[in-house]
């Protein structure tokens, strides 16, 4: 059989989910995420979705573009994954080859992508040019048959709300998470500068759910968040849990993500997943606390074009 690349479609949705979710089973995705992941893009990041196809079928995906966000310019990205049930057709190396393709012209001076920390997986990097740089791992909580911690009271002068709450006027979510983007530990650091980019990319996506998101104010602004995704059915994950730089170390993260899990588990949801960059030890600790245990890790890996 021939692999054959070309760019996602809308109808392609369910073949895209049906892969990310078999390589990559910690993230949460649903078909309704990835077609308007990509309707939401905003021009800068010169944004694609690439699919391999094998008689038909869809066995590999891939995200590419440019970190527009980032103040250092030329990075791009390309993450790519195939179904576990259909490696060796040669689908990850077509993907890696028209993505560089695309992006060098595009104004990429380097590509970064993430690496599943398997023999198979670093060896595939190694392979095309690639060398290992920080790791980040995935950590999952039982919500059905696990313990949460007890819910807490705020403290004098603090209350607990929802994303709901801002749906007139979310800016105040957005100077929270950009300010909590430009302190996250990363190889290509995101600062987030257009609103309209935000409410498109973020604010709008299907998958973040406005009810389980928990708000922390105090004094009556917003000092913390948890934001969260879900797959509206059992899974939900932490999309960003953060902290404004003048209220940090009082505690109001884990009193948001605390206050989240707890409105996720009676919803029903069952499975509780987030991410976390190796070196972030005050969130690693956070969520050892919730009772999350690491069930994966990636490696960032990079290459210099040209």
């Amino acid at each position: 059989m021939t692999v054959l690349v070309r760019d996602f479609r809308p109808d392609d949705a369910e073949g895209w989910v049906r892969v990310r979710r078999a390589a990559l089973p910690y993230m949460i995705t649903t078909p309704e995420q990835a077609v308007a992941e990509l309707a939401g893009a905003p021009a800068a990041r010169r944004y694609r979705m690439l699919v391999a196809e094998e008689d038909g079928e869809i066995i590999g995906t891939a995200q590419v573009g440019l970190a527009h966000e980032s103040p250092e310019p030329g990075q791009g990205f390309c993450n790519l994954y195939t179904h576990p049930e259909r490696t060796g057709r040669g689908a990850g190396t077509l993907l890696l080859r028209v993505a560089e393709e695309y992006l060098a012209p595009a104004g990429a001076a380097s590509v970064h992508t993430w690496v599943l920390d398997t023999p198979g997986d670093r060896a595939f990097a190694a392979k095309h040019g690639y060398t290992p740089s920080r790791p980040a791992h995935f950590l999952h909580l039982d919500l059905a048959n696990g313990s949460l911690p007890p819910r807490q009271e705020p403290p004098a002068g603090v209350e607990l709300r929802t994303g709901a709450d801002f749906a007139d006027d979310p800016r105040p979510l957005f100077a929270a998470d950009a300010e909590a983007t430009a302190d996250e530990p990363s190889d290509t650091p995101a600062r987030l500068d257009s609103y309209e980019d935000w409410l498109a990319g973020t604010w709008h996506d299907p998958g973040l759910d406005h009810r389980l998101t928990s708000v922390v104010l105090a004094g009556g602004e917003v000092a913390a968040f948890s934001a969260a995704r879900t797959d509206g059915v059992s899974r939900y994950g932490s999309a960003m849990t953060g902290t404004r730089r003048a209220h940090r170390g009082h505690g109001l993260a884990k009193l948001a993500k605390n206050d989240s899990l707890h409105r996720a588990r009676a919803a029903g949801y069952t499975d509780a997943y987030t991410g976390n960059d190796a070196g972030n030890g005050p969130m690693l600790a956070i969520n050892r606390w919730f009772g999350y245990a690491i069930c994966a890790t990636e490696v960032r890996h990079v290459r210099r074009l040209g």
